[in-house]
């Protein structure tokens, strides 16, 4: 019987779709493993097909080539090397579970099947497993090893059916989506769990960004004691061993490295460098294209995709109108200049014209209103669209969550663009990134430390800058209050009377409520984007276009 056990925890970034590519970084992972001295690794949930495949693991195809990396990994261990417990689809007869193969000395000793499949949020794992039966523990080299996988953790059945069962040690593969302050979350349910079960409890989490869904790493090891024992590093890949030792009254994890914790802000900059880096990466894109406008998003977006991409395959360009102000033009090059990206100057005056004259026929001599403003902004995006089209860079959009959830954007204009940073970020939270972005260059960052983004972007009134004069707050209520109140709305799902008894005016949270109400077509056209909140706007708020409830 062993009286160690050493474990790798291989916090990989899987792509999904890429068997091969995913089964490639397995192996390269075990052979690390190996050089480490584990006698098993772990990988993250689903890391063969990666997380989430959504309809894709339905293809029959698709389940046989999962299968068969299955296959080629059992056939790895006959070398010696760590035995692996390894996350993938896995059909049985004619049901498909979310399960855990172990393979060990070219055999499969086990499987163990996810019983509690989530179908929130971003979660639709009904949709296409079948629920596992309640999980003992497997056995390997005399140690019995509960695998829960990832909401199996969430609620304290799966755990309790392990622990019932003579489970001595807890190694949960999870792929737990980013959140701003969910790391915190974790190790708090871990604590629960340990304390039910009195077991060590390893949660290892996968790494990368996948459509909206960005996840965060962060795995860490809680010991019998509730100890925080070891923790790898967020947004990076990595692989760390572990070690359990059986100690008079159970097993023990021996303390390892703890990786800092991140502070919020830069926790939330590394989900955005991390999300739009993978996104472009892994669609095959070599460069973004950004329309920069002198305002505070705009500039910020160019300095995450800097930071994310590198200088060097970020194009801006900057789009001047009639209305257009000179310091705007000033702002946007010298924050380009700061960053170190190319910027280009196209101005949309003659496209205008165009349009003025186009439509005449139809529109005669009516005075000039929110139709004109919304030819600008799509005299923009069909600008941006043709560089992209012609030169090969992805649109990146620059709206942030507080114009998006109100509907202060214009399709086919400013929404243009194929992704989108800001896109759960709020406004004021853009402030505040771009202040800390200012003082601290991310870890990992391909950008330029220090100031980046001008003073005056910051602190100026933000506008539009399709008419004279026009600032934001002629038309919304100062973003202080409209955040707060998209928050007990979004987040929150409170009612108007809810939100006004905590210090808002009635009728500004009634109008606030009708726009986000009525801006729902647009968010359904709305480009992807990077999860920051526990409630992205598009894919976890979903609500009828036609709808008559009015609250």
């Amino acid at each position: 019987m062993s009286e160690s056990l050493k474990v790798a925890l291989a916090q990989l970034n899987p792509k999904v779709g890429d068997v091969a590519g995913n089964l490639a970084k397995v192996r390269a992972a075990r052979e690390e493993a190996k050089q480490q001295g584990a006698d098993l690794m772990l990988t993250a949930e689903l890391v063969l097909a990666g997380y989430f495949p959504e309809d894709l693991v339905l293809k029959p195809a698709f389940q046989r080539q999962c299968h068969d990396a299955v296959e080629a990994l059992r056939a790895d261990t006959l070398d010696g090397g760590p035995a692996l417990f390894v996350a993938t689809p896995w059909r049985e007869g004619d049901k498909l579970y979310n399960a855990i193969v172990a393979l060990d000395k070219g055999e499969i000793i086990g499987k163990r099947y996810k019983v509690d499949l989530p179908n929130y949020g971003v979660f639709d794992d009904k949709r296409v497993f079948v629920p596992g039966p309640m999980p003992g523990p497997l056995i390997f080299k005399g140690v019995r090893i509960g695998v829960p996988i990832c909401e199996d953790v969430w609620t304290p059945d799966v755990v309790e059916c392990v622990s019932e069962t003579g489970g001595e040690i807890l190694l949960v593969p999870n792929a737990s989506p980013y959140e701003a302050g969910k790391t915190d979350i974790r190790v708090q349910l871990g604590v629960k769990r340990v304390i039910e079960s009195g077991l060590p409890f390893a949660y290892l989490n996968q790494v990368g960004g996948q459509d909206e869904v960005v996840y965060d790493g962060g795995s860490f090891v809680l010991g019998a004691d509730r100890q925080l024992k070891a923790k790898l590093a967020s947004f990076r890949e990595e692989v760390a061993t572990v070690e359990f030792r059986r100690q008079v009254g159970g097993w023990e994890c021996l303390p390892g490295p703890i990786a800092p914790e991140l502070a919020e802000l830069d926790s939330i900059y590394q989900a955005m460098m991390l999300g739009l880096r993978d996104y472009v990466n892994k669609t095959g894109f070599p460069s973004v294209v950004i329309g920069l406008s002198g305002g505070v998003d705009s500039a910020l977006t160019a300095a995450v995709a800097a930071d994310a991409l590198g200088p060097e395959r970020v194009h801006t360009l900057m789009l001047p109108s009639p209305y257009t102000s000179s310091h705007s033009l000033q702002d946007a090059k010298a924050c380009a200049e700061a960053i170190g990206v190319r910027y280009d100057i196209v101005g949309i005056e003659p496209a205008m014209a165009a349009f003025r004259k186009m439509l005449v026929p139809l529109f005669g001599n009516a005075p000039e209103d929110v139709t004109e403003e919304n030819i600008q902004s799509r005299a923009r995006g069909l600008t941006l669209m043709a560089v992209s089209n012609k030169l090969g860079g992805m649109l990146v959009t620059t709206g942030n969550k507080s114009e998006m959830a109100v509907g202060y954007a214009t399709l086919y204009g400013d929404m243009c663009g194929g992704y989108n940073v800001l896109k759960d970020v709020y406004k004021t939270t853009v402030f505040e990134l771009c202040r800390w972005r200012n003082a601290h260059l991310p870890e990992g960052a391909r950008g330029r430390p220090g100031k980046v983004i001008p003073e005056r972007i910051i602190t100026k009134p933000p506008s539009a800058e399709l008419k004279p004069d026009q600032k934001d707050e002629d038309s919304l209520p100062p973003y202080s209050v409209l955040d707060a109140i998209l928050k007990d709305l979004i987040e929150g799902d409170l009612s108007a009377e809810e939100i006004a008894a905590r210090g808002h005016d009635l009728e500004t949270v009634k109008r606030v409520w009708r726009l986000l109400e009525r801006a729902e077509y647009k968010r359904r056209q709305a480009p992807p984007g990077v999860k920051i909140t526990s409630r992205l706007i598009s894919r976890e708020r979903r609500y009828p276009i036609v709808n008559a409830f009015r609250g």
